[in-house]
């Protein structure tokens, strides 16, 4: 049974003095002055982003399609999820995590189900990820997207997921998308729960589409 109340709710406290001293090509970073319950002000400064979508692209044998890149922030080579900006104004979000899809691993899914929300970073960023479970793969139709910059390095491994439950319990994987889809999955699994994953064109507050 669930705890009564117990569900995340949006709410707006009380802001002055709002400025965004820094905008760059995608994110951006934004100063704001909030009232604190005790009447005080606070100065808060957190990343402005767009959104973001992720894959959980699970094959017939039940591996996990994982892709290894180059992370410049933290200096090192993680392994992820096919994952995207949401950088068109307005878009779908199962159409963008059916396009990375496409571009990071030339595949296709018959079937696509919301597998969990999530907040990256609340404390210093407003970025929202839908993560998609896809599955019923298959490859794409048409010619290989052309990868560029750091995707050129990309590599692509196929992990069962009990590997990668045990891997992220040792602490050898740190992709904040990796890890939550993981162990959401295997959660899922665990109580004989796919069916009730939300639906692909679930409504999602956070980004609303």
């Amino acid at each position: 049974m669930a705890v009564a109340g117990i569900r995340d709710a949006a709410e707006q406290w009380e802001v002055r003095d709002g400025r965004t001293p820094f905008e760059g090509k995608v994110t951006g970073v934004r100063s704001e002055q909030v009232r604190m319950p005790d009447g005080s002000w606070a100065q808060r400064d957190y990343q402005l982003h767009p959104g973001s979508v992720a894959v959980l692209a699970v094959d017939d044998a039940g591996r996990v399609l994982t892709l290894r890149q180059y992370r410049h922030p933290v200096r090192h080579r993680l392994w992820e999820l096919p994952a995207g900006l949401l950088d068109v104004p307005g878009e779908n979000p199962l159409h963008a995590a059916q396009r990375e899809l496409f571009e990071e691993a030339h595949c296709k899914a018959g079937q696509w189900r919301v597998l969990v929300d999530f907040f990256t970073s609340p404390g210093g960023s407003d970025e929202a990820v839908r993560l998609f479970l896809a599955t019923g793969l298959s490859e794409a139709d048409g010619e290989k997207y052309a990868a560029h910059g750091e995707e050129l390095e990309l590599e692509a491994a196929w992990v069962p997921l009990d590997e990668l439950v045990d891997l992220v319990l040792a602490g050898e994987l740190h992709n904040p998308t990796l890890v939550t889809g993981t162990l959401a999955l295997h959660a899922a699994r665990t109580r004989d729960a796919l069916d009730t994953l939300r639906p692909a064109d679930a409504p999602w507050p956070a980004r609303p589409f």
